[in-house]
């Protein structure tokens, strides 16, 4: 048989032994293996904070429209994505990110807080934080120094209409030129009311693909260096305040080889100032519909196509100087005041002869007031004199 050897076949009997020992042997390794893992210590799995939700296999935490007032301090291990949004959050500082939980976290999610206040180092101890969204708020203070003072893995930075007002610009602006942010690829300020973008504001960011300032008040990118921007994918201007772009900032635009640019909704005035942008328009690839690009004024062009304008017949208003009612009004003044001083100087000389009395009087008044108390001082100093005063007294 082919399950016998040279020594013979072994009995049924002791095969069914063999195969009971070998279960045991089994049943006995899995008892000591139980015995030996129950012994070692277990990591401690943290319970989901209160008023929060836990999704352990996206590895998100959401705590939404709970008026919490302060980040959570005890979160479980497994967080890569911490959504805060619509709490009451209004001051962040660096004990906020502490939790050795939060070791692992890529997405910070911070929209609609009032948040007011960031202080620096905020972010630091958060080594792989990419995305960070700091929408809706009320920022009146962002620290330069927020997400520390080396290279942040931050590739994504949300802070559209989240500035007090728009002059607190110059606070991101000095946060994007510390040179931490060499990984930032989309950066959203849209919704902000920004009347200018300080200069250099983008030149610390090299790798950044996506530009969003839509929906501001922007007129002009003068002094905005777009050079270091070589990266830059899209750029989008829309819904602002341009009526043209000046021939240095075309030039910047135009050496960005991978850009895609957004131009629509701004209030384009269609007169001889606007030649270099139409020019530039007819031959660039770089932006998206520009055969939408309409004239706001003057009313004879409103509605015509940038791209279908005939240049040559474009007129050029007179030229007035911003400065020229201001220069006015100071004129004005000037000539008021020199009038009052001449009606002034008239009533003096009308009534010079009664000044010159008055003047006397006081004079003399004066002088028999000292004349009075130095005869009243030489009394008092005198001891013969105060001696016979007394004795006229007496």
């Amino acid at each position: 048989m082919l399950g016998c050897s040279l020594w013979g076949c072994a009995s049924p009997a002791l095969s069914g032994e063999r195969r009971g020992a070998g279960g045991l042997e089994l049943l006995l390794l899995l008892v000591l293996s139980g015995w030996v893992w129950a012994q070692q210590p277990q990591p401690q799995i943290l319970p989901c904070p209160a008023l929060c939700e836990c999704f352990e296999t996206d590895r998100t935490v959401k705590c939404i429209n709970d008026n919490l007032t302060e980040v959570p301090s005890e979160l479980p291990p497994f967080v890569q994505g911490l959504f805060l949004t619509h709490n009451s959050i209004s001051n962040l500082s660096s004990a906020s990110f502490l939790s050795a939980s939060l070791s692992e976290l890529t997405l910070l999610d911070l929209r609609g807080n009032q948040l007011g206040w960031v202080g620096a180092e905020t972010f630091a101890e958060l080594p792989h934080l990419k995305q960070l969204d700091l929408s809706d708020n009320l920022l009146t203070w962002l620290s330069p120094m927020a997400l520390g003072n080396t290279s942040s893995p931050l590739e994504e930075l949300y802070l559209s209409s989240s500035l007090y007002n728009n002059s607190f610009v110059v606070l991101v602006a000095e946060l994007l030129q510390t040179g931490t942010l060499l990984n930032l690829k989309h950066l959203d300020l849209s919704d902000n009311n920004l009347i200018y973008l300080p200069a250099r504001m983008f030149s610390a960011l090299p790798s950044l693909e996506h530009l969003d300032v839509r929906n501001n008040s922007l007129v002009s990118l003068r002094n905005v260096f777009l050079g270091s921007l070589q990266q830059l994918r899209t750029f989008d201007l829309g819904s602002n305040g341009f009526k043209t772009l000046r021939n240095d900032t075309l030039q910047q635009l135009q050496g960005l080889p991978l850009l895609s640019l957004n131009l629509s909704d701004n209030p384009w005035v269609c007169d001889c100032h606007i030649e270099d942008l139409v020019n530039w328009l007819k031959e660039s690839k770089q932006v998206e519909a520009k055969g939408s690009l309409e004239c706001s004024s003057p009313q004879e062009l409103q509605g015509r196509s940038l791209v279908s304008i005939n240049v040559s017949k474009l007129d050029c208003p007179l030229v007035i100087d911003d400065q020229t009612p201001l220069q006015t009004s100071y004129v004005f003044l000037g000539i008021v005041l020199a009038l009052i001083g001449a009606i002034f100087l008239l009533v003096l000389y009308l009534n010079r002869k009664g000044i010159k009395k008055w003047m006397y009087n006081i004079r003399d008044a004066c002088r028999d007031h000292m004349e009075g108390y130095h005869y009243r001082y030489e009394i008092n100093t005198d001891p013969r004199l105060t001696t016979h005063n007394s004795n006229s007294d007496v």
